[in-house]
């Protein structure tokens, strides 16, 4: 465990340093687009942030190969060369879109050239393990198209939710957590050495998240870009592909005894890439959500629009770190509570927690404008966030946009509807004759320049 921390710190630390050199390269070489009608940020940022993030990645590697048991990893398999490949041409293709932009079937082909190259390599799935079955062979060929398919979908997921400040990192960073849990549990407590490169995989993908997630966080200095997102999801694709169908259950039941404690213990890899599926559930969930409405519409299916699950919650009400918090929640719960149910052997347990906090996140979720008010007894013990704000008499100034606060613009709807009320109430007072000549009164600049309208045109022209 302490090599495995050290990586991760060295990752992390290396992920963080050059963050902010690259922030000022993205800034020099223009990699600042404009704000578009999707996006969230107001400003425009610079992206490249996954220069930053593939430095991290081979510096992980490096220390890795320095140590005593990591650098058997390497020696055992080209599952670390695979990835490196694939990896660097991702993050290549990431980069070109990031600063010029890049065609939606492109970007899908180069996707698929890079899924290609780690299956070449030897990254591919081998067994499908089916329950009351047991491990069931594929050809090459199916092992082929299973692993780019799982590649594809998990790029193009990660890719669709980085849409918040911090809100892809964080995800991912979680769903790393949960896998390398899963898989550090399958090499050392079942000595199954096929799983220590998922283990690896695993804490690299943590460091670079926390190391670029100091620098995300919102509001953001710096974005991930498609150089980030792609590459998050290829590593999170093939830390699934490296341990789905490599691991034998008889291992297992040599261990546990019982066919039926097998079964228990195996549940998140014997239906098929279920762990890898459960960690990105929200990503992916997204992800079809997506391609349904769009297709569904006319639309291409790589058209960008505004209604993406994170876009949902901000209409809704909730605020940018509150939207980003939900969508943490809910993919630790789905993500840890998987990992738990094959580790626990009350399954009723696992259950019963899941649905209470299930019931948490759903009360959070639908009620974005609670704000609990004290009353006006104890206002003055209490913060100023729970005292009732007094209604002005003033006209308010311009809304400015909306941030998503549902708070603010309620206020301001009480003020402006109160100013109204009472600037009409002394123009009841006035005769038909005052209100024509006070309707001949220039207003506003008109006032200033001299170009007034009306019965008093002459009076007021300089």
């Amino acid at each position: 465990m302490r090599e495995y921390l050290l990586v991760l710190f060295c990752t992390a630390a290396v992920t963080y340093l050059l963050t902010g050199p690259v922030r000022k390269f993205a800034i020099a070489a223009g990699a600042m687009p404009p704000v578009r009608a999707r996006d969230v940020h107001r400003e425009p940022t610079p992206r490249l942030g996954g220069i930053a993030m593939f430095g991290g990645l081979c510096a992980g590697i490096l220390v890795a190969s320095q140590l005593d048991n990591l650098s058997k990893v390497f020696s055992q398999g080209t599952d670390i060369r695979a990835l490196l490949s694939g990896a660097g041409i991702m993050w290549l293709l990431g980069v070109l879109d990031d600063k010029w932009g890049v065609d939606a079937l492109v970007k899908l082909g180069g996707q698929m050239i890079a899924a290609g190259v780690m299956v070449w390599q030897g990254v591919t799935v081998i067994t499908l393990p089916v329950p009351g079955v047991g491990p069931v062979a594929v050809s090459p060929t199916q092992g082929m198209v299973i692993s780019v398919v799982l590649v594809v979908v998990m790029v193009n997921a990660v890719n669709f939710i980085d849409g918040l400040d911090g809100l892809a990192g964080g995800m991912v960073c979680i769903a790393a957590i949960a896998f390398f849990l899963y898989s550090y549990r399958l090499w050392y407590g079942y000595t199954i050495s096929d799983a220590a490169p998922a283990v690896l995989f695993s804490v690299l993908l943590i460091g670079m998240c926390l190391g670029f997630l100091a620098h995300n966080m919102h509001p953001a200095r710096i974005f991930m870009g498609d150089s980030g997102s792609m590459m998050l999801g290829l590593m999170l694709a093939v830390a699934a592909i490296s341990i789905t169908g490599r691991v034998d259950p008889d291992l297992i039941t040599s261990e546990l005894g019982s066919q039926t404690a097998t079964v228990h213990a195996l549940v998140p890899i014997y239906i098929p890439l279920l762990l890898p599926l459960t960690v990105i559930a929200l990503p992916l969930a997204d992800l079809l959500l997506a391609v349904v409405r769009r297709t569904w519409a006319g639309q291409s299916p790589f058209a960008a629009d505004k209604r993406h699950l994170h876009h949902r919650l901000l209409q809704v009400g909730h605020s940018h770190s509150r939207a980003v918090l939900i969508m943490y929640f809910w993919a630790a719960l789905i993500a840890f509570g998987t990992v738990a149910f094959s580790v626990t052997n009350t399954g009723r347990t696992v259950v019963l927690t899941l649905a209470g906090l299930c019931l948490v996140g759903l009360v959070v979720l639908l009620t974005p404008r609670f704000r609990p008010r004290a009353p006006r007894a104890v206002q003055a013990f209490v913060p100023p966030r729970y005292r009732r704000r007094p209604v002005t008499r003033t006209a308010p100034a311009p809304a400015a946009e909306s941030t998503g606060s549902t708070e603010d613009t309620e206020d301001t709807e009480l003020t402006a509807e109160s100013a109204g009320r009472t600037s009409s109430e002394p123009m009841a007072e006035l005769s038909a004759e005052d209100k024509r000549l006070l309707g001949g009164v220039p207003k506003g600049s008109s006032a200033v320049t001299g170009r007034g309208h009306g019965n008093g045109r002459g009076r007021w022209e300089r």
